[in-house]
């Protein structure tokens, strides 16, 4: 193939069983199990597990894998130590990725990634390391978000979900059900969506059979850009310059007519709304009617989304993922910048389940590029240049 695609837009880098979508559909589905099922009836350490395995759990597998996950939720001390030193005014994603790429040094390795045999030590080596990042990810976001207010991090807790059990070590206090709930399906809802930006760079990086410290902290960085994962921070800020919901449509027609971003609305695969800010908006409707209220930025995503209707759905362009989700997470106490570390603590069960899935038949990403420079040309000495 010689034709250029930017972006590589609709060129085929892999093959996948992990997830698989329909954009004009709105069709989402893990391991051939759709994202609204999931959401209903599942938890993330059993999609967790759907991702890294390939089925669900039986009671046993799923005990035994939730077990693995709250034995590993602590990290040493010398990355608590790294965490302390960093200022308290960078961005969480850059402590996030500086905590994970540190993680490889505390749990050295000599064996082979790449996996030739099911079982094998490589294998072995791959579950191992799985569990103890996905484990560990939630609490290096909680752990942050104590110390950059300038308190002891929480011990994480083995009687409390992976949900559950992050919000008390972020927060400080045991949430209520229905939040630890609405956390729960959030984790679910941002596992895994095939081969986007950040799962591509975790790909090219085991491509190498680097560490999987290497491989989820590159990931974490594309993540971490505002077309990706950071989208959701730029909708609250876009929520809150709009101000009420009575402004969203004269708000809509200036920004269109000055061609501005509209962030949270279109996604480069759906055609229709995504079926995860659907899944988002209904968490924030419950949360509103168990509290008898509703937010105010809630009212004005609304509103906004209804203008939308008119000018923007007959292109194709509905809510994304980012839409709902920033505004769901203010509500449950998490700050605008830590919007996107909760994304990747989610993100890394679909992460690691791609680096399996690389490592089990690998071959190192070497694409190709259309050169447009010069033709080779002769050296000119300094003196003969004009």
């Amino acid at each position: 193939m010689t034709d250029y695609q930017p972006g590589l837009e609709g060129v085929p880098a892999t093959r996948s069983s992990i997830s698989y979508l329909d954009g004009k559909q709105g069709i989402l589905t893990y391991r051939g199990y759709r994202i609204v099922d999931l959401a209903e009836h599942s938890t993330f350490e059993e999609t967790a597990y759907l991702l890294l395995d390939g089925e669900l759990p039986t009671t046993a597998q799923l005990e035994r894998f939730d077990t693995q996950l709250r034995e590993h939720r602590r990290v040493k001390y010398n990355i608590h130590d790294i965490m302390k030193s960093l200022p308290i005014t960078g961005h969480p994603m850059e402590m996030l990725q500086t905590a994970v790429a540190s993680l490889g040094m505390f749990y050295p390795n000599n064996v082979p990634i790449q996996i030739r045999s099911p079982g094998d030590e490589s294998e072995q080596y791959v579950y191992g390391q799985s569990i103890r990042i996905l484990a560990r990810m939630a609490t290096l976001v909680a752990m942050w978000q104590q110390l950059r207010l300038g308190n002891y991090p929480v011990r994480p807790s083995s009687d409390l979900s992976y949900a559950a059990n992050f919000l008390y070590m972020f927060n400080g206090d045991e949430p209520d059900p229905l939040v630890a709930r609405i956390m729960d399906v959030c984790f679910i809802l941002h596992a895994e969506h095939t081969i986007n930006a950040s799962t591509f760079s975790a790909m090219v990086t085991g491509s190498t059979l680097a560490m999987p410290s290497y491989v989820i902290a590159a990931a974490i960085g594309t993540l971490a850009g505002p077309l990706h994962g950071g989208a959701n921070e730029r909708v609250i800020t876009m929520l809150e310059e709009i101000g009420k919901p009575e402004n969203a449509k004269s708000w809509l027609e200036k920004k269109l007519a000055d061609k501005v971003t509209i962030w949270g609305m279109g996604h480069r695969e759906y055609k229709v709304k995504d079926p995860r800010a659907t899944l988002l908006q209904k968490l924030m409707r419950e949360l509103a009617e168990s509290r008898g209220t509703i937010s105010p930025l809630f009212e004005t995503a609304l509103a906004l989304e209804e203008a939308c209707e008119d000018s923007l759905a007959p292109k194709g362009i509905y809510p994304n993922v980012d839409f709902y989700s920033g505004i769901l997470y203010r509500e449950i106490g998490i700050p605008s910048d830590q919007f996107t570390p909760v994304f990747a603590i989610a993100r890394t069960a679909g992460w690691l389940a791609h680096w399996r899935e690389q490592v089990s038949e690998n071959r190192i990403f070497r694409p190709t590029q259309l050169y447009t420079g010069y033709a080779p040309r002769d050296y000119v000495p300094g003196t003969d240049r004009v």
